[in-house]
């Protein structure tokens, strides 16, 4: 008698099997382990401590910062600048790391696909006559055979967790910081080239101010040697005299010294080795670089300042990322599903490899639960979370350093201001203090005791207003970096918005 075909049956197991597995999968789907991001809320003032010339501006991050350099219009930084950009190892290797992390990203986003795989396989093998019996009732015996396999497999895991979810918005979190510590590698280093080409400039001017005091000193000793020869001044002035210049000439010594520290420190951050590189002071007296104007560096809220520090987008990301771990971590207590397919052929001749009864298929679903652990699980959510609330400590840190360094910028370009314009009215007064001293001498009516104290003062007095102009320039780098780059005007941005 014929047995019936079970063909029905094997439909109504799967029935069966579909009815459990369509319940898990409703009860499942949707869920994502761990709590979904939110942005840390800090408590921010509502404006910054300033008075005029500052002034309010609108923030567009996603502008670029500009080349804020320029804005001192000196072609040699500019030059540096560009050097920098181009070649800065620091930079590359930052440029490395985004590379990595976007490289990551796509990798966890190809989980949320399925799985194509493609097999064959061709061999002759011999099956062993003395292999254990599958049937008491039959003998063994040796083959040799061919076996043919052409097979594709199809393999897709179920995100009823949330687990690929939670880590592509990890591996998106950690992308996104990677780019934000580029840009603030990028600001940093333009901003430390700009500090060190401040300082340089400033010594030269410094330099050129001790020159001018030298040669006015040896003009002195000169006359003052001449007096003595015709025995109208005494050996004690003509000692003191030279006192000075000699004093005078080892200041010069010290701060070349310091004017090639700052050479060496522009040409590693431009990525030009140090003993090759020469930066010739400025034609004319080696002044520093034009200070810009005050007014042309636009102030945002606060609040702002929140979407154009890269430091602070990065540590913003930062959270985010742990925010993600903290979902990965939770879906190790869930099961994981995988539903797999596979179809193919298999065959000892290659004549029949593709004949009707050659054809195999496979269609499943597999699934493991962990049910003992010891407490990792729960310790690897207890870590996530840590971490997660040392990223929040970590932002907050960043954000109240930034809004300290903009106060100290703002404040200090006020007073540095003010402290200019009186350093040039003290410059006049002791050229004029000089002026009557000296005069006074050579009418003999006052000690030349007199004429180096004037000359000592002249020249302290010039030295401070050459490094009042040199602190100027680099707390003015220093607000554009507390800033997150330059600002974009108002009305340059009115003026850019597309009309609706």
């Amino acid at each position: 008698m014929t047995r019936p075909p079970r063909r029905p049956a094997r439909r109504s197991d799967l029935a069966r099997l579909a009815g459990p597995l369509t319940l898990l999968v409703a009860l499942l789907s949707g869920c994502a382990a761990g709590p979904d991001y939110v942005k840390p809320k800090l408590d921010l003032p509502a404006a910054w401590t300033v008075a005029a010339p500052w002034r309010g501006s609108r923030p567009d991050d996603a502008a670029p910062k500009g080349a804020w350099w320029q804005r001192f219009g000196d072609p040699a930084l500019d030059a540096l600048m560009a050097q920098a950009l181009a070649s800065n190892p620091t930079l590359e290797l930052a440029g490395a790391r985004l590379a990595q992390s976007r490289a990551a990203l796509s990798a966890t986003s190809a989980s949320l696909l399925p799985q194509v795989g493609l097999s064959e396989r061709a061999t002759r093998q011999k099956i062993s006559a003395n292999r254990p019996l599958t049937s008491y009732s039959g003998s063994n015996f040796s083959t040799v055979q061919n076996d043919l396999t052409l097979a594709m497999t199809v393999n897709y895991e179920l995100d009823l967790t949330g687990r690929i979810q939670r880590s592509v918005e990890g591996a998106t979190a950690s992308a996104e910081q990677a780019a934000a510590d580029l840009e603030n590698i990028r600001l940093l280093l333009t901003a430390d080239l700009a500090a060190n080409y401040v300082n340089l400039r400033q010594i030269d001017s410094e330099l050129d101010v001790l020159a001018r005091a030298v040669a006015l000193q040896r003009r002195a000793l000169a006359l003052v040697s001449t007096r003595h020869d015709l025995g109208a001044a005494t050996g004690l002035d003509l000692a003191q005299q030279q006192a000075l210049l000699d004093s005078t000439l080892v200041q010069v010594d010290l701060l070349r010294r310091q004017r090639s520290a700052f050479e060496h420190a522009v040409a590693t951050l431009a990525g030009i080795p140090a003993p090759g590189f020469v930066l010739a002071p400025e034609p004319g007296e080696g002044a520093s670089p034009r200070l810009p104007q005050l007014s042309q560096l636009q102030l945002g809220l606060p609040s702002d300042l929140l979407e154009r520090r890269p430091d602070i987008a990065a540590a913003e990301r930062a959270v985010a990322a742990a925010n993600a771990q903290i979902g990965i971590a939770s879906t190790a207590y869930f099961p994981s599903i995988t539903l797999g397919a596979g179809g193919g052929v298999d065959s000892r001749s290659a004549v029949t490899l593709f004949d009707a009864p050659s054809l195999l298929w496979s269609v499943g679903l597999s699934a493991s639960q962990l049910l003992f652990d010891g407490g990792r699980i729960q310790a690897g959510i207890t870590a996530a979370r840590a971490g997660h609330a040392g990223a929040v400590a970590n932002y907050r840190r960043v954000v109240l350093a930034a809004m300290q360094e903009v106060e100290d910028g703002i404040s200090g370009l006020a007073a540095l201001d003010s402290a200019a314009a009186q350093a040039g009215v003290a410059v006049a007064s002791t050229r004029r203090v000089l002026a009557m001293s000296t005069a006074r001498y050579e009418g003999g009516a006052s000690a030349y005791l007199d004429v180096i104290v004037a000359q000592q003062a002249l020249l302290g007095s010039e030295r401070q207003a050459s490094q009042l102009r040199g602190q100027q320039l680099l707390t003015a780098v220093l607000l554009v970096k507390a800033l997150g780059g330059d600002w974009q005007p108002a009305a340059a941005l009115a003026s850019a918005k597309p009309a609706e």
